[in-house]
């Protein structure tokens, strides 16, 4: 789950993590209004949309404008949030889409004399939290460790224990902090850590953290991400959720209890069991074709679940067939066939269909199957229908 730069700010100040002051816009006169408040020559607006990259993001319609701009007036504050709200930014994250901005962030300067990089992230191989620093603030992570990888500063911590004195000191160091900065990096360093720990953050991201000329250090901008198996502990963040900048297929997915990830291919994917819905996948890629998406249905899906499912892979244009892949241990495989009947009635399926069956009742569901009458192609194994549903589409 993704939030907004505004609303992360505001989550690190109540751990009392230093960010610049900052206020919220929805419209152009709302900006000149900020500017006037914030009362500093210099003023930032800041486009709201879930993608890094939006300083050198474009717009479509404004292709001169960008997506982060310094203002020096009340009326440049507005002449740019005109631009800017209703307009569709395109950053390196966003793809050729774009995505709408319907928010903006007006924020005060800063005597800005030095940029860091500052994130968290978990590292899977560890089983811990691990920092990732650098001196090379303002730019892209991807693109420090391809061309500098030497400026980047690992260190893992315990969740438990937070980031220690000695880290503390280690970290500081690389990134040349000294005298005011240093004291400074003594408490925004474990208070970031801690709010990844507490808030069960899948990614934190402070690019550029800044030091300002007095020695402080300020998140300029804030990226955060929460791991959503972890949000039952944190119902306060639902409100944070924006869902116009959510794929509608994934919220309708997530609302029906199915695990659904929309992708680029042209080959729908219905399987019960994440990993064997990585699996079909892989082996439709592996014999030429693209899945289109990834829709676990679990080990317990209904009929009404599985019309659902059904509905939501058709959904997308670019869906051209439809590989079914059931391995029937708690839900049998005549079960989910009833139930895939009646989804087929329901929404009149018009693109060739691939159905795979394997476990409990198999040879029952292949029957049903069979004298159902309707244009369903049966396959012997996951390769044979991998195959089967590529060659529909005549690859």
């Amino acid at each position: 789950m993704k939030i907004h730069e505004y609303q992360a700010k505001k989550l690190f100040a109540e751990m009392d993590v230093p960010v610049p002051r900052g206020i919220v816009v929805k419209t152009a006169e709302e900006a000149g209004k900020a500017y006037d408040e914030l009362g500093t020559a210099v003023c930032v607006v800041k486009s709201q949309i879930h993608a890094g990259g939006r300083g050198k993001g474009r717009f479509i319609e404004h292709p001169e404008q960008g997506g982060v701009v310094l203002v020096k007036s009340r009326e440049d504050a507005i002449a740019n949030a005109e631009r800017m709200l209703g307009s569709t930014l395109v950053t390196i994250q966003t793809g050729e889409e774009g995505k709408q901005v319907n928010t903006l962030y007006v924020e005060q300067g800063l005597d800005i004399a030095r940029e860091l990089y500052f994130g968290v992230v978990v590292d899977r191989e560890v089983g811990l939290p691990c920092v990732i620093a650098s001196q090379e603030g303002g730019m892209a992570i991807e693109e420090i460790a391809e061309e500098t990888p030497e400026k980047i500063i690992r260190v893992h911590y315990d969740p438990a224990e937070g980031l220690q004195p000695f880290q503390v000191r280690k970290i500081a160091y690389a990134l040349g902090l000294e005298g005011a900065a240093m004291k400074a990096a003594g408490k925004f360093f474990p208070r970031i850590c801690k709010f990844f720990a507490v808030n069960d953050c899948s990614l934190l991201e402070i690019n550029p953290l800044v030091v300002t000329g007095d020695g402080e250090l300020l998140a300029l901008d804030a990226k955060v991400a929460f791991d959503e198996n972890a949000m039952f502990r944190h119902k306060n963040f639902d409100e944070l959720r924006d869902l116009s900048e959510e794929e509608p297929n994934e919220v309708q997915a997530q609302e029906a209890g199915l695990s659904y990830v929309k992708l680029d291919g042209n080959i729908g994917c219905l399987v019960n069991g994440a990993g064997l819905a990585m699996s079909t996948m892989d082996l439709i890629k592996l014999h030429g074709g693209e899945p289109a998406n990834f829709l676990d249905v679990g080990g317990g899906a209904n009929v009404d679940q599985v019309t659902e499912a059904f509905r939501i892979i058709l959904a997308d244009d670019n869906v051209k067939a439809v590989l079914v892949n059931i391995f029937g241990g708690i839900m049998k495989c005549d079960t989910i066939v009833e139930a895939l009947l009646t989804a087929y009635d329901k929404i009149g399926i018009t693109v060739p269909l691939v159905v795979r069956l394997e476990g409990t009742n198999v040879e029952k569901a292949r029957e049903m199957l069979a004298n159902s009458g309707k244009q369903i192609t049966t396959a012997n194994d996951l390769t044979d229908a991998a195959q089967k549903v590529v060659a529909t589409l005549g690859a």
